[in-house]
């Protein structure tokens, strides 16, 4: 059986991106480590930390054996990115190679056969995704492990953002931009069937609980989804998407 660490920027994207994924490959029993690089709080107060506990509930319901933070902040997707918090460093800020090789030495330690990892455009253009894709790129290479990179049709990716624009759930994403997201159909080199896993990842979702509640367009849009009926979430996340450097087709694992 192989070892797969998951390679994320934020806790929820480990839920959104590849937590059918996840889910699958521990059912068939490999091991899977979720990383991620950032620890999801934007500023140092009383709630910091919250969000990694969250990211361990959700990665024990999705069957991962642990969840490790590669020691970064968040580094946010708006037009400023704020000065580094005491102690830590925004991810967008962070050393590539320093980042790389605290990545590859986990890699090695763990003896992973695979690295999940971002598409070069970070899925939607957020900053630390994009450092996502820089520094798993170079990880892999240091450890000389396989990297497969999560991504999304751009097609769909377009298709589906009209009603979430109409409905103004989401104010950061502009349609021209969406344009760029993701990767064109006939360049995704693996699709996953994960319509048997939808209840694991609805569940992790809602693990996510920080990210569930409040007022904002993305916590109405969080608890949507945590809210759907499990047909309807099945038809919406019942297939993720990755993309193999050179072209591999094939099984993920």
């Amino acid at each position: 059986m192989a070892t797969v660490v998951a390679f994320h920027a934020h806790p929820d994207d480990e839920v959104l991106l590849t937590g059918g994924t996840i889910a699958w490959l521990a059912a068939a029993g490999h091991r899977v480590i979720i990383v991620v690089a950032c620890d999801g709080d934007m500023w140092p107060g009383p709630r910091q930390g919250r969000r990694l506990e969250e990211l361990r509930r959700s990665a024990a319901i999705l069957g991962a054996d642990q969840a490790v933070h590669l020691g970064y902040a968040d580094s946010g997707h708006g037009p400023i990115l704020f000065k580094d918090p005491p102690g830590r460093t925004r991810f967008a800020r962070a050393d590539v190679a320093e980042a790389a090789a605290k990545l590859a030495r986990l890699l090695t330690e763990e003896r992973a056969d695979l690295l999940l990892s971002y598409d070069s455009g970070g899925g939607y253009g957020h900053r630390d995704h994009i450092r996502v894709h820089e520094v798993g790129a170079q990880a892999a290479e240091l450890a000389g492990v396989r990297v497969v990179e999560a991504t999304v049709p751009r097609e769909l990716a377009i298709l589906a953002s009209r009603p979430v624009l109409l409905l103004r759930l989401v104010s950061r994403h502009r349609p021209e931009a969406i344009r760029t997201y993701g990767t064109p159909r006939a360049q995704i080199t693996h699709r996953v069937d994960v319509r048997p896993y939808v209840s694991l990842k609805q569940r992790a979702l809602a693990a996510h609980q920080s990210q569930t509640s409040g007022s904002g367009r993305s916590a109405r849009l969080f608890s949507l989804l945590t809210k759907l009926p499990r047909p309807v979430y099945q038809v919406l996340s019942g297939t993720e998407w990755f993309v193999e450097p050179g072209g591999r087709t094939g099984d993920i694992a």
